[in-house]
């Protein structure tokens, strides 16, 4: 492995450099000040070589999970930090992901972006051992990093209600809706990423706009924003990014 190379993808088996990775600036990350400055704080705790916890980002499609994972490889690469991402389905390699990289000076956040696989998935047994350990330590230098648009990682279902019970004037979940839970709650961090509000979104609208170099902010362009966003049912960063880009290109 190759100290310069500051991220892989794990795919057919082996660790590929990944030669142009994404740089995103974490100032450059709108509406999600409180999310930014505590997965900051344990990134840095863990470049430090300090204890740090594996980090769940949960929430709406579009608000800046993976945004924000791109953002601290940028922001701590200098101190070591490097990204290794991996399929949720090949969370079964895990072993022979993490044996080249024990013991490396470099620190390594395991990124498994959109987490979601069915209950009885071979991959939540490989991602509860490599959470809680099993037989073999995990590295000193790895930390886990998921993102998933689901609370608890796996699809959740009518019949689940049924098993919920009353217990002295308490409601208590079912054993599937249990097991979900034990598994998110393996992340010492969780973060949620609410939906943005409308303010949230046409400041990061207005960013946008600025990268392409459009600084003309009217009413005019206010309302077309919200009719882009109108016409997607989504109010996010990345539907933001696709009105700016639309926009800019086409003045």
């Amino acid at each position: 492995m190759d100290a310069d190379t500051l991220a892989y993808r794990w795919r057919q088996s082996a660790l590929q450099p990944i030669r142009f990775p994404s740089q995103i600036l974490l100032a450059d990350l709108l509406g999600i000040e409180r999310q930014k400055v505590a997965a900051a704080q344990n990134a840095r705790q863990f470049v430090l070589g300090r204890p740090a916890n594996h980090m769940l980002l949960t929430g709406s499609r579009g608000t800046g999970k993976s945004s924000l994972v791109k953002a601290l490889l940028t922001e701590y690469a200098r101190q070591g930090l490097r990204l290794v991402e991996v399929s949720p389905h090949d969370l079964l390699d895990l072993p022979d992901i993490v044996a080249p990289l024990r013991g490396r000076p470099e620190r390594y956040v395991l990124y498994v972006d959109d987490f979601s696989v069915a209950a009885n998935d071979p991959a939540l047994a490989a991602l509860k051992a490599a959470l809680d350990g099993g037989i073999e330590e995990p590295p000193e230098n790895l930390l886990i990093c998921a993102t998933s648009n689901r609370r608890h990682l796996t699809p959740e279902f009518k019949r689940e209600n049924e098993e919920y019970r009353w217990d002295e004037n308490e409601l208590h979940p079912g054993e599937t809706t249990e097991e979900k839970i034990a598994l998110s709650e393996r992340f010492g961090l969780w973060l949620s990423f609410p939906p943005f509000d409308q303010n949230q979104y046409l400041e990061v609208v207005r960013l946008h706009l600025a990268r392409f170099g459009v600084h003309d902010w009217n009413d005019e362009v206010r309302k077309l924003s919200l009719r882009w966003a109108l016409n997607r049912a989504s109010r996010s960063g990345r539907v933001a990014q696709q009105f700016a880009r639309d926009f800019a290109g086409k003045i």
